[in-house]
């Protein structure tokens, strides 16, 4: 028996192809679209809650009673408030995030919007380290969750030092032992 090419062709044309270059950009356009419709929703909410005045109707307005979630997510679309309700979320879902050894270890303090930095607290300067190597993985991690570019960098800060002591045995305007030792 000889094999004919004319008999692998079907074969071959049943695979399904890898998407090309051409299918991939569709893909993407896709995506965009779907985004810009969702911002453009949340303009049009934006520009009915400004709008406000005496109306009545049979018609659907912006007077209606809303249910509780989709008041929230008005409230903080209006404000612009997206990016720190969502760190908000990731502050709660850390242990899930980074794991449940280094939740115990290692708690989010504070969000700076305008630099996008989370500040994380250790307990131990080894837990410090160990989380400063991590800090990349954990970048790519909070952006996967929370859309690009919302967690620009992972300040990370060890243990706080002992609560100043006042007492009779102070001197006025000691610093404690940075004193003693530059």
């Amino acid at each position: 028996m000889s094999e004919n090419p004319s008999e692998k062709a079907p074969d071959a044309a049943k695979k399904a192809p890898e998407p090309s270059g051409v299918d991939l950009a569709r893909v993407a356009l896709r995506a965009a679209k779907e985004q810009a419709r969702a911002r453009g929703d949340a303009a049009q909410q934006k520009k009915q809650a400004r709008r406000g005045g005496l109306r009545s109707g049979a018609r659907a307005d912006g007077r209606d009673p809303l249910a509780l979630g989709a008041a929230i997510n008005r409230l903080i679309t209006e404000r612009g408030w997206e990016a720190p309700a969502a760190v908000g979320g990731v502050m709660g879902r850390w242990p899930q995030i980074v794991g449940e050894d280094v939740a115990k270890h290692c708690v989010p303090e504070k969000y700076d919007e305008d630099e996008r930095v989370l500040v994380v607290r250790c307990d131990s300067t080894a837990w410090a380290t160990n989380l400063r190597l991590l800090a990349p993985t954990l970048v790519a991690r909070l952006n996967e969750d929370l859309g690009h570019g919302a967690v620009r960098q992972i300040k990370v800060q060890g243990p706080g030092g002992p609560a100043r002591r006042y007492g009779p045995l102070r001197v006025p305007g000691s610093t404690g032992p940075g004193d003693t030792y530059g």
